[in-house]
Parts: structure tokens; sequence; C-alpha cells
């Protein structure tokens, strides 16, 4: 807090700015006021919240001063300085709003007792402006989210809303609303990171914009901002426009859901509706940042179940193996349906689920040809939403972007292809000899976990389980061991120098070969050939 000394006598301002250790009390002390004239000439831009003032100064007096402050700075609190003679002029005053009086032969210790009063009443009137702030803030949150979701039909809410969501403009008698243009958009955010923290800061900074460049009031929620636009008078051009200017401002991504204009506080809940639904297209949009309900009312929905040639098709990709084919598969059939003018989220849905359906039946034919076992049971849900939290409103099928659509398919299918190579074929684990042959063959190159699962077409997560299931040891120590066992090889039949060795083996630090060399071998490479060489 700032602290202003006002005193026409030297000596006083010297004695208070010196006796007292305003920074260790936790204050910060501005250069003191020569008079009650410079005082009210910095205050505007000081903005001192503890003025120190003697009462009798040549000039304006402490007390005239002082209700000026409180006038500029309500929050302010003046303790001033007296004599005797002044006590019955100070209670007065006091009476006035003076927050306390000293008399000038006061110890310090007495001075910082006023001091840290004063504090004490500016941060109670904070906290209590604060919790009045917050209460304020939430019951226009829970007043906004009513009228939107769930409709206002009481007339004392309908009162408070033209003064709680003031933004809006909107008629103080709830009967002339009744022709008021609003509309319900459903905004979401991407663009700085996938964080929690970062998505919060980003709502922020997208909401603020609103608040600037739109008559508007919000809702921020966990996924999206909810919207409440008085719509008259602007076209989706002019919307799509300051959206853009949203976007390219704070490097985002945004996607609005829009549900119709409608006319009156009672209509705002269907415009939620709409934008609700609308939202679910999100997958349909491309790269369309703004989609209408109009675009998307009345479709009938696309085909729910894949056709025969394409559960061949998808039969012979995953027999094969090969994942890159399967996201090109994958990634045509979903093109082709999102591209139906009559396809909707639920039809794209049940379209998608009857591709698994028709591997799931593929793999259970396939396995019970060859006399196996019980398959192990396959996730029913899609991977890459089983790690997502709550879903809100504007969930459903369809909410996410296309790509996601694509991937959550992608992935399922990708868990039934190897689940066939690890249980039904004709090898279940052929491809880890095929990853041990690609080592072996690969020493003196970088052989990252990623790159040998990439070659042989299995998920690294997949690969590494499976890999240390079957040789007994996790990727890392098989590839060393591997490194070791053919350095040892080439110190028995050639004289290569140690540091060749150590590159034929892909390791360019040679005191670290030497190391893993000693610590596989119990010899150092030098002492290993000197071994060999002995016994021949």
């Amino acid at each position: 807090m700032n602290v202003l000394i006002v005193d026409d006598e030297v000596i006083i301002r010297t004695g208070l700015s010196t006796v007292i250790q305003w920074e260790e009390l936790g204050f910060r002390l501005l250069p003191a006021a020569e008079s009650a004239e410079e005082a009210l000439e910095r205050a505007p831009a000081e903005h001192p919240h503890i003025v120190l003032t003697d009462i009798r100064m040549g000039g304006m007096d402490g007390i005239t001063m002082a209700e000026k402050v409180k006038q500029m700075l309500p929050d302010s609190e003046i303790i001033v300085l007296t004599g005797y003679d002044d006590f019955a002029y100070v209670q007065q005053a006091i009476r006035g709003g003076i927050g306390d009086y000293l008399l000038k032969s006061s110890r310090p210790e007495e001075i910082i007792r006023a001091v840290m009063k004063a504090k004490q009443r500016i941060v109670s009137k904070w906290d209590a402006r604060k919790a009045d702030n917050m209460q304020r803030r939430a019951f226009r949150s829970r007043l906004l989210e009513r009228l939107a979701t769930e409709g206002i039909d009481d007339a004392d809410s309908l009162e408070q809303v033209p003064q709680v969501l003031a933004k809006l403009g909107l008629p103080h008698l709830p009967e002339a609303s009744a022709g008021v243009c609003l509309q319900v958009l459903l905004i979401s955010v991407q663009g700085w990171g996938d964080s929690r923290a970062a998505g919060s800061l980003l709502q922020f900074a997208v909401d603020n914009m609103l608040g600037e460049l739109l008559p508007c009031e919000t809702l921020r929620r966990r996924h999206d901002i909810v919207v409440l636009l008085r719509a008259e008078g602007r076209d989706a051009g002019a919307l799509r426009s300051k959206l853009g200017r949203i976007s390219d401002k704070l490097k985002c991504v945004l996607f609005t859901a829009a549900g119709s204009r409608v006319t009156g506080l009672g209509q705002v809940p269907r415009s939620y509706r709409e934008a609700v639904y609308t939202a679910s297209f999100r997958g349909f949009a491309g790269t369309e940042t703004l989609l209408a309900y109009e675009a998307v009312e009345g479709r009938e929905g696309g085909r729910t179940v894949c056709s025969k040639e394409e559960e061949s098709e998808l039969a012979i990709l995953l027999k094969n193996g090969n994942p890159i084919e399967l996201r090109h598969f994958v990634q045509k059939a979903l093109d082709g349906e999102i591209a139906d003018a009559e396809a909707t989220p639920v039809s794209l849905k049940a379209y998608s689920d009857s591709l698994v359906v028709a591997a799931h039946r593929w793999l259970e034919r396939t396995a019970a040809a060859l006399g196996m076992p019980q398959l192990p049971r396959l996730p029913e849900q899609d991977p890459a939403k089983r790690a997502q939290g709550d879903k809100h409103p504007g969930d459903g099928p369809g909410a996410e972007g296309q790509g996601d659509l694509q991937e959550n398919l992608y992935l399922r299918l990708r868990v039934i292809m190897e689940t066939y190579y690890q249980y039904v074929s004709e090898d279940g684990v052929l491809y880890i000899k095929r990853a041990i042959a690609y080592i072996q063959d690969n020493l003196d190159r970088t052989l990252t976990l990623q790159q040998v699962a990439g070659h042989v077409h299995v998920h690294p997560n997949h690969f590494s389980e499976v890999f240390k299931r079957e040789t007994g040891v996790n990727y890392i120590e098989f590839v060393m061991r591997e490194r070791i066992r053919r350095a040892a090889e080439i110190l028995s039949e050639t004289p290569v120098k140690v540091s060749e060795v150590a590159k034929k083996v892909g390791y360019e630090d040679i005191k670290y070969f030497s190391q893993l060399f000693k610590k596989y071998t119990g010899q150092t490479p030098t002492e290993f050939r000197a071994g060999r060489e002995g016994k021949q």
C-alpha cells in the first residue's frame, strides 16, 4: 500500500519518513508533499492509500484536503496530525470521514498502530467488495445459464435481466423486450496447448474480446463459451469477420455453432438447443469456422451400415497389417459419408460403428476357422475418448473435429488389426522375429523403439509389450545385449581397433562403449581380446 505524508514543516516530514521502517511493514512510502495543494495534484497519479497530514498548513488546511482526497479516492484512509489545541476540531472531522488522528508528539509505535488499523480498514473494504462482486458474477452466470438453457418465466427474474445482463441493452420493462432479436452461439477454442490451464487462459482472452466487439453476454464453461448476442441488424458476414479478428489476434482457432435468431427472451432456449445441435456437426464443417443451424436443420441422416464391398476391402486391409493403408481406407470412407447432404452425427456414428462391427466379425470368423480359443475382450469405447473428461451439452456424435472422427475410427480398427497379428495369424509373433532380424542387421545405426515398431507396422506401445513378453527383456536391454554380443564377435574374429568396433555396433563414445562392454562381459574390450588371443 502507498503512504503519503503531507506537512509544511520539513522536520515533521523528515521525521515521519525516517523514524519508521515503512518497507519492512509492507508499505511503499511516496515522496512527502509540502502542501495540501501539492498532495491533491499528485493524488490521481500516485494513488495514496493512506495519507498522514497535518491539520494546520499554509494555504489549504488538512481537513479540507482530506475531504477532496476522499472524493477522488473513496477507499483511502486519512490520519491527521494535530496538537492539543485542535482536539475538538479533529473530533468533528472524524465524524465527517477522517479515519484517525495522532498527536504530533506520538511515539513511533503509536503511529505504526494507527497506520496498521487504517490498512485493516482498507483491506476489509476490499474484501467486502470482492465478495460482493463474486456474488454478483455468480448470480449473473446463473441467470444467463437459466435464461439460455431452460428459460425464465417468473416476473421477478425477468425484471432483473435488463440490469444484470446490461451488455444486451434490453428495455427495462420485460414486456418491451418481446421484439428484441437475440441469438445463442456456442464457441469452442483451441490453439494454446492441451493443458486445462492453457485452455482456461485462452477462453478468458476470447471472452474479453467478445465483450469488446459484440453486444453480448457470455458464460465460460469448461469446453465452450455460451454467447447470448443482441443480433439485430447483424448479418453472418459481419459476425464471421469479428470472430476472425479474435482468431487472428489471439493466434487460435474458433469454431462457432449458431442457433437461429429469435425474438424475445422467451425464445432464447430454442436458439440454445439449436446451437447445441449445430455444434454436434463440427466434424462435418471442414475448414468452416461458423456453422449456422439453418445449414443443418432438416437433415434425415445418411446410411448407417457399411456395404459388403467395404466389409471385404476392410478384411483384406486388416489381414495385410499395413496401418498406412488402413488409415487411407478410414479417411476415404468417412469423407464419403460426410459429403452426403443428408448425413447427421447420429448416422455417421452408426456407420462408423458398423465398420468396427464388421471388423469384429471378420476377426471372430478367422479365429474360429483356425480353432483358436476365445479372443481377449476388445475395448468397446473409442480409444481416443477413454482418456477424455466430462462431456458438456454440445458433445455428441460428431461434436469433435473431422480429424478426430477419423482418428477415433482408425484407432478402433487398428486395435483389431494388432489383435489379429498377436493371437490369430498363423504366427502371432511373426513381427517380433522380423523386428529382431531388423535390429541385428542395423546395429550400427540408431534403433529407436518407434522406428523398429514402424518397420513392422505395429503400434509402439503394443510392440513394446509383446516384445518383452516374447524375448524376456525390454527393448532397450535387448538392443544393448545384441550390440555387445556383436562387438564380442568382431573383437574375437578381427584385428579391428576398439574405436572402430564401437562404431560398428552403434556407439560413437568409446568410453561409454567400454563401460557397457565391461558391464556385460566383466572385461574391457582390450582385456577381452587379449584373453581370446591367449587361448588361441
